[in-house]
């Protein structure tokens, strides 16, 4: 391994350490605006940004997630801790995931929780998947090493011009190929809720319009 190649990886590792989850409590604890919440988010997420003028979120994807039932309506244009931190999920989710796929895994989510006085607020949902972060990112640097190990072996014959270029690709497509498992792996666990939820939905019904039609006798 040449010095330029371990200098890319440790890069990598370097940009990918620097990743961090927002915190509950850097959350502000009044509701909020629509233009304090783009702009909290953006100021907090920065690190996740491809280019220095992306926008974590903008008014337009806010009002999107409204309409589609991802994200629970304002309370006169404000928008709590718990939009905060159901926006947070939306963010992270839409990178790999659809509307759709979305809505399946997070409405049951937001239905039972979101302002709700459950066994788990969710905030406590949130603190406890998020606070898997440290030990998760360290397993990832440590998966991310092995497998730029094993592309930099690849195409031992290939003239130093062309090693290069053929390496990198190799990387791209072990990680390619390993977000490509879990993605399919991701969207059958929520075809598995999704028609759960249906099914409960359905039995509900069947029910109560057992007992109205007994009642009716």
């Amino acid at each position: 391994m040449n010095p330029d190649t371990k200098q890319f990886l440790s890069d990598i590792l370097t940009e990918l350490s620097k990743i961090d989850y927002v915190k509950p409590e850097d959350i502000p604890s009044i509701d909020l605006y629509m233009d304090q919440i783009t702009t909290f988010m953006d100021s907090q997420l920065a690190s996740s940004k491809r280019h220095e003028d992306d926008k974590i979120l903008t008014k337009t994807m806010i009002n999107n997630y409204a309409k589609n039932n991802l994200l629970p309506p304002p309370e006169k244009k404000k928008y709590t801790k718990e939009h905060v931190l159901t926006l947070i999920f939306i963010y992270y989710f839409k990178n790999i995931l659809s509307i759709s796929d979305i809505q399946g895994i997070l409405n049951p989510i937001t239905d039972k929780y979101f302002g709700k006085d459950e066994n788990y607020s969710l905030e406590d949902i949130y603190k406890e998947v998020f606070g898997l972060e440290n030990t998760e990112t360290r397993n990832i640097m440590k998966d991310l090493a092995k497998k730029f190990n094993t592309a930099m072996s690849t195409f031992a014959d290939a003239d130093d011009d062309e090693a290069d270029l053929l390496r990198t690709f190799s990387f791209i497509c072990m990680l390619s190929y390993d977000v490509y498992i879990k993605k399919n792996l991701i969207e059958k666990m929520i075809d598995h809720i999704t028609e759960k939820t249906a099914n409960d939905t359905k039995n509900m019904k069947d029910t109560k319009s057992t007992k109205d039609a007994k009642n009716k006798k």
